[in-house]
């Protein structure tokens, strides 16, 4: 076990890697067993029941089956935990796969109802929309969330920066609205490096891990940080229905844990510098990015986040053509969903993420969303100048 006192850096570099080092190893192996041996019919009996009922591994017990616990997921999510300040932690396959298993343990312990604070990810909204998991939703704002409470509400979900207009909300009174009810944080854009919402009275933080926790673009997870309680019911969700992040995935994602705090900040630093120098361009009626003035009224930049984060959403002058002709006039740009890779990318997001969402919740059709990577930013801003010509 790390010290407590380490700062956010080093932990994110030996977090999740208790023992290694005395079993002679420097980084974590891969193990891809399916199925583990069992010491006899009695114990193997005893471990299943254990780990399909939420319960964590213990000394001597065998690991039975991948569905129900295997040691390279749980190394990230020792990882991710100690990052987040929670108890502990919970991956899964995806984002999505993390968000059902939460909405699935509300309606199993009879609390169906879902608060839910506009905008948020386009799949988010869509699954809370269509009702499909056995959930109802009221959608508010943080003015009304404390009206909204209802005795089956199970949750509280909200996502700060938001998606796709990178809104900031307070953390602490949604909290506070929400008294007994838990409140779930989606903490994809700001990372544990920028934002720590368990800190901040958060039950429940959850992270798209796809995007800045993998940070190359080529693994699919999703983790949530919770108190140990909520860690034994999302376990249990996620034994009985399949729902486990994969060996390798999660050696890539506990590998990009270790490089986390420098890409997070570097990126943050570039897009601040991009966001500055496009204020004003004739293109444009906004820029939407936390760090520029007059974007963070609740002051919550210093006080609740440490940064404004690396996403910029602008918003074109002329509208929806305008944004497709910027959008697909990018050349060092990706045009791709997704965010949070070494690479930049842009999208729509009301043609693509946030597609499903119903009209009067659906961004803007000028708005497209910039990811920014971790290239040079005068070659990031000679493709969006050149790009925002052709937008004109």
């Amino acid at each position: 076990m790390m010290p407590a006192q380490l700062r956010l850096e080093t932990r994110a570099v030996h977090g999740g890697m208790t023992g290694l080092r005395e079993a002679g190893q420097h980084v974590p192996p891969i193990d891809l067993s399916t199925t583990n041996p069992l010491a006899g019919v009695e114990t193997g009996g005893d471990s299943y029941e254990q780990l399909a009922t939420g319960g964590d591994l213990l000394d001597g017990q065998s690991a039975v089956y991948q569905r129900l616990w295997q040691p390279g997921v749980a190394r990230f999510e020792d990882s991710l935990a100690a990052l987040e300040s929670a108890e502990g932690a919970v991956a899964f396959s995806s984002g999505m796969a993390a968000l059902t298993a939460t909405l699935i343990a509300c309606v199993a312990a009879g609390t169906p109802h879902v608060v839910a604070l506009r905008p948020l990810y386009g799949g988010t909204d869509h699954v809370l929309a269509s009702g499909l998991l056995g959930t109802t939703v009221t959608w508010c704002d943080a003015s009304t969330l404390a009206a909204s409470i209802r005795p089956d509400t199970g949750l509280v979900i909200v996502e700060t920066p938001a998606n796709p207009t990178l809104e900031l909300t307070d953390i602490r009174a949604v909290v506070d609205a929400a008294g007994s009810v838990p409140v779930l944080v989606d903490n994809t854009f700001a990372t544990p490096v920028l934002q720590r919402p368990i800190e901040l009275g958060a039950t429940i933080v959850l992270h798209s891990a796809t995007k800045y926790l993998g940070g190359h673009g080529d693994v699919m997870g999703g983790v949530l940080a919770t108190s140990t309680e909520w860690v034994t019911r999302l376990r249990q969700v996620r034994a009985l229905t399949g729902g486990l992040l994969h060996p390798f995935a999660a050696y890539l994602l506990h590998r990009g844990l270790r490089t986390l705090p420098v890409r997070v900040r570097t990126q943050q630093q570039t897009a601040g510098e991009l966001a500055a120098q496009l204020v004003g361009h004739p293109a444009l009626s906004r820029v939407l990015y936390p760090g520029l003035p007059g974007q963070d009224p609740l002051g919550l930049i210093g006080t609740q986040t440490e940064g404004a984060g690396s996403l910029i959403a602008l918003d074109f002058a002329g509208g929806f053509d305008a944004a497709v002709r910027f959008t697909e006039a990018c050349r060092v740009i990706s045009h791709a969903v997704s965010l949070g890779g070494v690479d930049s990318l842009v999208q729509h997001p009301a043609s693509l993420t946030h597609r499903p969402v119903e009209a009067g919740a659906k961004p803007g059709a000028g708005i497209v969303r910039l990811s920014i990577g971790l290239e040079h930013v005068d070659d990031l801003a000679d493709d969006v100048f050149r790009a925002l010509d052709a937008a004109r």
